[in-house]
């Protein structure tokens, strides 16, 4: 039920833009010769020539209208020239009429705050560029007005025999008599023509307008004069246009409410409702009902435009009419497969372009029974959680329909009557995404930090390959690049707190050792640790961990060269190593291929300046050890800092995502200082794979 807003004490200035028979305006700019020409967009559907879905003015003056189909239109209008639209997916493809809708917006939007509504309509709030006008170069000041305000309708304005329209409507425009919110709405009519004309310079469209104090106005003026026309609604005139405006012509009184009125309390044009008190309204219609009622009839709306250049969601439906009409699982899931794949597309496209993420899923459906008696029942639109990916969606769409499926046909889903089987039908069908809201500024995707792990680690290997994913299988051909860059991460205002790859994230998860047990990694192997090339310069840094490398990196050395020896001699590996391979060939978390991807040689002499806690003389030990750390500490500064990462930009919703008997420990990881330093290990975790004690 619609809801009565504030209302503003202040006069405004809005504008509804409404693009002129839009579809086939865009047709036309793709094939200039159709211009000037009767013409229609027909659906891809060639029953009968196609359902005509727009109809340009010229066919319209030929008596083509929209209820047409293309034989009939080309019966009544044999020179008429039908156009199909897109089709993609065994679909209509709009993205070229919403392309051409963004190209409006972006002009429309350079004077005030803009809201997008449809792909052809805008709302515009051009109070402060009234304003400002006003304030510098008022109308009544103005010795030249350009023609294009000059053929403004004025609603209210009387023409006497023999009156030059446009000069009535200078004088309108110029009056020095009016009162603050006249001038204002004086000055709106100068900039909406100006704006219309700019947007027929750079996109070769033409637009009406209707200009007005609210929305309401404004919406129902923009159709009074077509095409390429403006209407002006002064406060003088609002109860001339609403007298005589059908009932069911008002936005959100087409359905219930608007039958409502007619059949209890008789009113069939809004200005009928004048003769109702509010306090009578509210009683049929509740408080807030009641009011709203009361206030339309008056022409007052507190509804404002939102600062919105993009659509408020997504959504890809088709329609399944008569014999064509889904009668199996098998048919839903193919068409929801062919909606949620459209979808997707799209969200990736916000994403990529305009920084948005959708957060829920929800589909709709049109369905009839056999019985009559359950032919009024009404398939139950369902909702979940959007997933990103286009697998994902497609199975989340296809639960939902499922689930409202069991709802619609009640208790037994399959009835019998007699012998005949009472099945269902599918007339509609549609999937959208909603709450779509910004990516706040500060945050980044989680790839960045795995990535950034890999250029420190092996800056040559990354110049040779990009990254790529290990096991493959973990995501759907169409997820694995979409769904991780889609994972984002928010940065708290209220922490500032920083973790470094520093001692505190090794000593909780991993048991300190003495630098003669040290061992390898299970993800490098033998032979490359041997090839490693120590005398390269350190990836990583931690901060008063380093110093004497130089004999800890011989002796590890040595123990690596001596058990890729005890590899080679041809001993049978034992039953722990026999475990580490089935672990290793059946498939690890997922966290960990991103971890597999290090370069051996960094995770060795990452490890030995873990160890190397006592020393508090590092700089001057880096600085002499030329064949490990390489020319200078600034350097070593420099990759330190690129390392570092804000815990607080790590989405807790990612940890959530991870295996359960390692959420707790990644927790841990992340924040130390709420482990407890005695805390006992669990059998199982993710420290487990990193852990120097780990033998191969």
């Amino acid at each position: 039920m619609p809801v009565a807003k504030p209302v503003s004490s202040d006069g405004r200035v809005i504008a509804h833009i409404d693009m002129d028979c839009f579809y086939v305006q865009v047709e036309q700019r793709k094939h200039p010769e159709l211009r000037g020409l009767p013409t229609a967009v027909v659906q891809y559907n060639s029953w009968k020539g196609g359902a005509l879905i727009a109809v340009g003015y010229e066919a319209r003056a030929l008596g083509i209208k929209r209820s047409m189909r293309g034989e009939e239109a080309k019966a009544v209008c044999p020179q008429i020239h039908l156009v199909q639209v897109p089709v993609a997916r065994g679909k209509a493809d709009l993205n070229s009429y919403r392309e051409a809708g963004s190209e409006v917006v972006s002009i429309l939007a350079r004077m005030g705050r803009c809201e997008r509504a449809s792909i052809d309509e805008v709302y515009l709030d051009l109070t402060d560029a009234a304003e400002t006008m006003l304030s510098e170069t008022p109308p009544e000041s103005l010795e030249i007005i350009d023609d294009e305000a000059l053929k403004s309708h004025i609603l209210g304005l009387k023409h006497e025999d023999g009156s030059d329209m446009k000069e009535n409507v200078k004088g309108w425009l110029r009056r020095s008599d009016a009162d603050h919110r006249e001038k204002l709405l004086a000055c709106g009519v100068l900039i909406v023509a100006d704006l219309r004309m700019q947007v027929l310079q750079e996109t070769q469209f033409t637009c009406s307008a209707g200009i007005s104090h609210n929305k309401m106005l404004s919406k129902l003026a923009s159709a009074m004069n077509k095409p390429a026309q403006q209407t002006v609604v002064p406060c003088s005139s609002v109860q001339q246009l609403l007298e005589s405006l059908p009932i069911k012509k008002m936005k959100q009184l087409g359905g219930k409410l608007g039958s409502s009125l007619q059949s209890e309390l008789g009113v069939n044009f809004v200005g009928d409702l004048l003769q109702f008190s509010e306090q009578k309204l509210q009683e049929y219609y509740g408080i807030n009902t009641g009011t709203w009622l009361w206030n339309i009839a008056r022409g007052i709306s507190g509804e404002e435009v939102e600062g919105r250049l993009l659509t408020k969601s997504h959504g890809s439906g088709k329609t399944f009419p008569g014999p064509r009409a889904l009668k199996t699982l098998h048919s839903v899931q193919h068409w929801l497969n062919q909606l949620c794949e459209e979808l997707s597309e799209r969200l990736q496209t916000d994403l990529d372009q305009n920084r948005r993420i959708a957060r829920t899923l929800t589909l709709h459906a049109r369905a009839y029974m056999s019985s009559d008696s359950d032919s009024h029942k009404k398939f139950p639109s369902k909702s979940c959680p959007l997933r990103y990916g286009t697998t994902k969606m497609q199975e989340d769409a296809m639960n939902l329909f499922q689930a409202g499926l069991r709802e619609y046909l009640g208790p037994f889903e399959v009835k019998m009557q007699g012998n005949k089987k009472i099945g269902w039908g599918i007339t509609g069908l549609s999937v959208s995404a909603g709450k779509i809201s910004d990516i706040p500024s500060g945050t980044s995707s989680i790839m960045k930090y795995f990535q950034g792990h890999d250029r420190l680690c092996s800056p040559s290997k990354l110049a040779k390959e990009k990254f790529e994913l290990e096991d493959p299988c973990s995501f759907s051909e169409n997820e694995s690049n979409s769904t991780l860059d889609i994972i984002e991460h928010t940065k708290l205002p209220e922490e500032e707190a920083t973790v470094n790859n520093e001692s505190s994230d090794l000593e909780s998860m991993e048991h300190k050792t003495s630098t003669n047990s040290l061992e390898v990694p299970f993800y490098s192997s033998m032979s490359s640790l041997k090839k490693a090339d120590f005398s390269q310069e350190t990836p990583l840094s931690f901060s008063g961990r380093e110093s004497h490398l130089e004999p800890k990196l011989t002796e590890l050395q040595s123990k690596v060269s001596s058990k890729e020896s005890t590899f080679e001699s041809g001993r049978p590996a034992s039953e722990q190593q026999v475990k580490r391979n089935a672990l290793r060939d059946k498939g690890t978390p997922s966290l960990l291929r991103f971890f597999r991807r290090v370069d051996p040689s960094c995770s060795i002499q990452s490890q030995v300046l873990a160890q190397s806690s006592d020393d508090t003389n590092i700089r001057s030990s880096l600085e002499n050890n030329n064949s490990i750390h390489g020319d200078s500490l600034s350097e070593d500064v420099q990759r330190r800092e690129m390392w570092r990462y804000n815990v607080d930009e790590i989405d807790p919703s990612v940890i959530d995502e991870l295996p359960s008997e390692i959420q707790e420990e990644v927790r841990a990881w992340l924040r130390p200082q709420k482990r407890q330093a005695n805390s006992a290990r669990r059998s199982v975790g993710i420290a487990d794979y990193f852990s120097r004690n780990k033998k191969l």
